[in-house]
């Protein structure tokens, strides 16, 4: 079977800068990937061209089988791919009940309310906040709506930016054993991540970026085994050779 997501080559740029340099990657169907590296790294970019945010300078994007390439961002939330970005962009005056039905216009089943339901069991601190600005809410319960929100678009890959960014360990536990069972149930994920020994407990397969190139990749045991991942990320650089 063919990967859901598979990248070629791809090639980003910002005026004269590349920010991506030729990453190959992919995530197979029921497969958690992870995408770390240090800052400046290229990962949020990576994300944000698969989302058809960025565009791409070279390369290809292949989603479910087609070229993504030109495509905007809302036709490929509708085609089944959602991002939940860095920064959240959630409707911050409209009221959390809202922003869930905002979402489910975007998704493909035809009960809403059953689905909204279904995320309000998964993150509980919602549902006493219904109807109180979403601009309210601590930054671990906008990031739980933000993924509510994302399910309820009915994706095939849920893309996740820096989930556990800005928020108390207490709320990232929370949301990563969120994110764990979306896993153990077969639901796709890519996940960017700047806790890189959490990601790579998380993920099936993890890829390491570095100066806009991917550096490493391997499983959670290989890379666990795999020393130059301390280096990197406890001092010393990445020696990528």
């Amino acid at each position: 079977m063919p990967p859901l997501l598979e990248i070629q080559d791809l090639v980003v740029s910002y005026g004269g800068t590349q920010a991506v340099r030729g990453v190959s990657m992919r995530v197979d169907r029921d497969e958690a990937v992870a995408l770390i590296g240090p800052n400046g790294a290229g990962k949020t970019t990576t994300l944000n061209t698969v989302a058809g945010v960025v565009r791409q300078a070279g390369g290809e994007i292949q989603f479910g089988g087609q070229n993504t390439r030109g495509e905007p961002p809302e036709r490929l939330v509708r085609r089944g791919l959602a991002l939940v970005p860095e920064n959240r962009q959630i409707f911050t005056s409209l009221t959390v009940e809202e922003n869930l039905r905002l979402a489910t216009f975007m998704g493909r089943s035809p009960d809403a309310a059953a689905d909204i339901e279904v995320e309000l069991e998964r993150f509980p601190a919602l549902r006493s906040y219904l109807r109180s600005p979403a601009g309210s809410l601590s930054g671990g319960e906008q990031q739980m709506l933000a993924i509510s929100r994302a399910l309820l678009c009915k994706p095939e890959l849920l893309m996740l930016d820096e989930p556990s960014l800005g928020l108390a360990p207490r709320l990232v536990e929370v949301v990563f054993e969120a994110l764990r069972g979306l896993r153990d149930v077969g639901v796709t994920i890519l996940l960017v991540e700047q806790n890189a020994f959490q990601a790579i407990d998380f993920a099936d397969r993890t890829y390491v970026l570095s100066a806009g190139r991917i550096a490493l990749s391997g499983t959670r045991d290989e890379l666990r085994a795999d020393r130059r991942i301390e280096s990197a990320y406890l001092g010393g650089g990445l020696d990528e050779s």
